[in-house]
């Protein structure tokens, strides 16, 4: 049965008593698989679970390579692997070759509806069965979510009690049901419990009854927001940054003076979390949404209200497509798993269409469906989905109402962009090489995000085409590839007056022969969120009110680092992978005041020191992978701020200084520090001899 918090107790488990998994166990990894799967994509999704990355990196590899990396990377590694949504025992056969079984007590946690499916898995445990809440329970958490540790007023008892027992026992019910209560007058409580009652309601159809009843509270501008998530496949994790494109680029946010697109997403996001609607799955490195979802069934809802409303229709195949005849009004369409070639029929169906999205598995496509051609109102197109044989599919720079473009794959882009004149978001998957712009990408004057959805690549502009071309006075969002040789890099910058957010790449080989540069950023005045990676410039000068830096093969020498030391508005510093060069770091006095968020990760440190005062604000401190590190520093005892210590894959006296740092903050009555280490030379040995596989039904 859906609804009784099956994932929601895996992922209590599996997260908020990650301490103790962290000390058991070498590696862990959640995969959702829900009833649409492939084996490519779930190997991708356990091994970017592994590896923190993002499942699209390993798109491009082949599926029996991934399945052949991902057992050499489990194997002689105790690991727990959760796989949520299992719907049937072929899935499970796809992955099993891949989960070694090496007797060393790894563990396997499924969750599934189906109760016949337990009886089909070898090795398994005995199945727990979660059963539907009591009344009393119900009630019980209903006042939790409603009202934390205070009690409920004596007034609203008796309904807000007849409210729970309504849920009939459904846990995502009762959230939904508290997200309603929370956001509506008290003396409303009355015409939610008349609502919701009824004996003869089936628990699901209950549970349907809870969500029309939130969608119908709903203000105005969150309704298209909600049932957007129905264009992602069910239980994806949607990037933040892609809702606030795809939002933008739709119309769906109301401009509020003094805030930014961001600010407004935050808003719509937060109060439909609030309202139980929408979860949190990904938390940025200071607070704030990284991704979210959907539960499966608010998803299910989603797409049938966005067909009842003809605001957006999802086709699994062309047969779907040939039954959506005659719908001339209809908006936005996602398309799952239907042949290229089918799309040139689209035309007939579709005249008025404004967003169409591929959610097909990814291919290579060696032209461009030209039945796209003539949707000539497109405004968001994404092809993410689909690879491009090096090419631009030029059918494309004919759609000139476009307002968001993603595609995959390509190796430059036509002068004739400059046709799609209201495009706000030009997003690149791309995977091997830079891409060279057009000189008219200048006259692209809606341009807000240029983004290359890779570590590795940037965008290259022509350095003949900055006389006399306009600037793009709103691009906020630049992936930049760059080398040491440009001379026309700070002309660039300057015409990019409103850029927030940037990323620098390039390919270095000799790193000595390259330090003769000053890579000079401290013009751009708005410049909030900085990654610098595979350049190695004499030196850096920052802009004063950077907020985010990460850098990542960049091989300074530690002496440099008081400059981003100086930097008094500097929140997060992520230093990786040969960012700074060098066995001991000092911190000096008066740096790194309003820091909240430091990770080391791939560093050759050795000796770290540092005083209380540079980690006054500190929140969250991530080492990983720095093995020959002695010490984290023990000052850390004396940070009131600090609520998260990881250190990953470092040697036995690192792990001890943290330990000695977590009995110091919990003498000192902070009994909150969650400390998470993983490391390969301090586990504790399992009794357990064999594979085990858990299912919660």
């Amino acid at each position: 049965m859906a609804g009784l918090g099956k994932t929601a107790l895996a992922n209590t488990v599996y997260h908020h008593m990650q301490n103790s998994i962290s000390r058991h166990f070498h590696i862990h990894a959640w995969c959702t698989v829900s009833q649409a799967y492939n084996k490519h994509n779930l190997l991708a999704q356990i091994l970017s679970s592994i590896h923190r990355g993002i499942p699209g990196e390993y798109l491009n590899k082949d599926e029996d390579k991934l399945a052949e990396e991902l057992r050499k990377v489990l194997l002689r590694n105790r690991y727990l692997i959760v796989l949520d949504d299992l719907w049937d025992i072929e899935a499970w056969n796809l992955l099993e070759r891949s989960f070694p079984n090496d007797a060393n007590g790894s563990r396997i946690l499924l969750t599934s509806r189906i109760h016949s499916l337990p009886l089909q898995l070898k090795h398994a445990s005995e199945p727990y069965h979660l059963r539907q809440l009591t009344d009393k329970e119900s009630w019980a958490l209903l006042q939790n979510k409603l009202f934390g540790e205070v009690d409920c007023p004596p007034t609203l008892t008796e309904v807000g009690f007849q409210i729970a027992k309504n849920c009939k026992g459904l846990t995502l019910t009762i959230v939904l049901v508290a997200g309603i209560l929370a956001t509506i007058e008290q003396d409303c409580w009355k015409e939610v419990a008349e609502t919701l009652c009824s004996s003869t309601i089936v628990e699901t159809e209950q549970c349907k009854r809870a969500l029309e009843l939130s969608y119908s509270n709903l203000p105005g501008h969150l309704r298209p927001c909600l049932l957007y998530f129905g264009a992602f496949p069910e239980n994806a994790d949607v990037p933040v940054r892609k809702l606030i494109w795809l939002w933008s680029s739709e119309g769906f946010l109301q401009k509020t003076e003094g805030k930014i697109l961001e600010d407004v997403v935050d808003e719509y996001l937060t109060d439909l979390v609030q309202r139980s609607l929408v979860m949190v799955t990904r938390q940025r490195s200071i607070g704030g949404a990284k991704a979210c979802r959907i539960h499966d069934l608010i998803h299910e809802f989603c797409v049938g209200k966005a067909k009842e409303e003809s605001f957006l229709q999802i086709s699994h195949g062309e047969n779907d497509l040939f039954t959506l005849t005659g719908l001339h009004n209809l908006h936005r369409l996602c398309i799952y798993n239907s042949k290229p070639e089918k799309l040139k029929k689209l035309k007939v169906f579709f005249p008025t269409l404004r967003s169409l999205h591929f959610s097909a598995k990814w291919k290579v496509l060696p032209y461009f469906p030209i039945g796209v051609l003539l949707f000539k109102l497109l405004r968001v197109l994404d092809l993410g989905r689909f690879g491009f044989t090096h090419e631009f599919p030029m059918e494309v720079v004919l759609l000139v109402h476009l307002r968001y473009l993603a595609i995959r794959s390509v190796m430059s882009v036509p002068s004739d962009i400059a046709n799609l004149s209201s495009l706000e978001t030009f997003l690149l998957i791309q995977s091997w090489d830079d891409v060279v712009l057009p000189n008219t990408i200048w006259n692209i004057q809606t341009l807000r995000h240029l983004f290359i959805k890779s570590s590795r690549c940037g965008f290259r502009f022509p350095a003949d085409s900055l006389a006399g071309s306009p600037d793009l006075k709103h691009l906020e969002t630049l992936s930049l590839a760059i080398d040491s040789s440009s001379q026309s890099l700070q002309k660039i910058l300057t015409k990019l007056p409103s850029i927030r957010r940037l990323k620098c790449v390039s390919y270095i080989e000799n790193y000595s022969s390259s330090r003769n540069w000053i890579l000079v950023l401290d013009g751009l005045s708005r410049l909030e969120s900085l990654k610098v990676r595979n350049l190695a410039p004499l030196e850096i000068k920052f802009p004063l009110y950077l907020k985010k830096l990460t850098l990542s093969c960049t091989r300074m020498p530690w002496t440099e680092i008081s400059t981003i030391g100086e930097l008094s508005s500097l929140e997060v510093l992520k230093l990786r992978h040969e960012a700074f060069v060098g066995e001991k770091w000092e911190m000096k006095a008066g740096e790194f005041l309003n820091l909240r968020f430091l990770e080391l990760t791939k560093l050759d440190l050795r000796s770290w020191t540092a005083t209380s005062d540079n980690f006054s604000r500190l929140e969250k401190l991530v080492v990983q992978d720095c093995y020959v590190l002695e010490e984290v520093p023990f000052c850390l005892g004396e940070c009131s701020n600090l609520e998260m210590i990881e250190l990953a894959w470092c040697c036995k006296s690192a792990v001890t200084s943290v330990k000695q740092i977590q009995q110091e903050q919990m003498d000192a009555g902070n009994d909150d520090l969650r400390v998470i280490l993983e490391d390969n030379w301090d586990f504790p040995i399992l009794q357990s001899v064999v594979e085990l596989t858990l299912l919660i039904t």
